[in-house]
């Protein structure tokens, strides 16, 4: 009898013990679940400053390659005895159909290249753009004329929606920017007499470096063929010890005619950089 007794109470013992056990565990569990919302929180938050820091390093390693390019040109004209040749190739009023065509071909040729673009459904192209190693520049939202050239204001409002639209896609703002028509064009003085006067002074206080072009592909005009754009660029090329040439990547037989100019521009010594706001051009 007292052995079943003490057995009895063991029992109870063990049973009384293992119900506070789980008790306690129901207790602590709460303490238990916050903290991987903690270690979460902070794993997002070193992921987050990670992502910055290697985006920044992107850029200076983007920029470093654009500087060794550089001065690689100069020193291989340096010792032929010819001053370094550079060629900014340019292409305006994308992204379009043609953009990834062109992104293919430079890709091809581990070329960089400049992109003026403007707002439409396939902008967001220039993310791929950035990605590779080209500049994402800025042309206007809408390229009208009429609208843009209208009043000083009206220009900032279409260039401060395209710089928008670019930066929440790329993550950053560009400051690299092209007039429509250029900074010398006429047709502007049909909405606003002066207006290219004021812009040219506006933009650069406003931390913009606008550039125009020295060699024109002619596909904005009578050009309507692949030869006469590669004639037109080859022949504008030679001029010029520094080319920025002027390409639409709307236009499709402009487009086929970049990987010859490349072959050619390559055979012959020049260096193909993307414009920056450093650029000499």
């Amino acid at each position: 009898g007292i052995v079943a007794l003490f057995l009895a109470v063991v029992l109870i013992i063990a049973a009384v013990g293992s119900s506070g056990g789980k008790e306690k565990s129901k207790d602590e569990q709460p303490v238990v679940s916050s903290a991987p919302d903690s270690r979460d929180e902070e794993i997002s938050r070193l992921m987050e400053e990670n992502a910055q820091k290697e985006q920044k390093i992107g850029e200076y390693e983007s920029r470093i390659s654009e500087l060794e390019a550089q001065l690689a040109a100069r020193k291989n004209g340096i010792q032929n005895g010819e001053q370094a040749k550079m060629c900014y190739l340019t292409f305006d009023d994308g992204p379009s159909d043609n953009t990834e065509k062109i992104l293919d071909i430079l890709k091809d040729n581990n070329v960089k290249a400049t992109f003026f673009v403007i707002g439409g459904s396939k902008l967001d192209l220039v993310k791929r753009q950035k990605e590779e190693g080209h500049t994402v520049a800025l042309h206007t939202y809408s390229h009208d004329y009429e609208s843009v050239y209208k009043s000083v204001d009206s220009y900032f409002q279409d260039l401060q929606k395209i710089s928008d639209a670019v930066e929440n896609i790329i993550g950053e703002k560009s400051n690299v920017i092209r007039f429509p028509g250029g900074s010398s064009n006429t047709i502007s003085k049909k909405y606003c007499s002066r207006i290219m006067s004021v812009l040219t002074k506006a933009v650069s206080d406003q931390g913009y470096k606008y550039f125009d072009w020295n060699v024109s592909s002619g596909d904005a005009g009578g050009t309507t063929s692949t030869s006469e754009v590669y004639n037109n660029v080859i022949s504008g090329i030679q001029s010029h010890d520094i080319s920025v040439v002027l390409q639409h990547d709307i236009k499709l037989f402009s487009v086929n005619a970049v990987e010859d100019i490349i072959v050619w521009g390559l055979a012959n010594g020049y260096t193909f950089l993307p414009l920056t706001e450093s650029s000499p051009a």
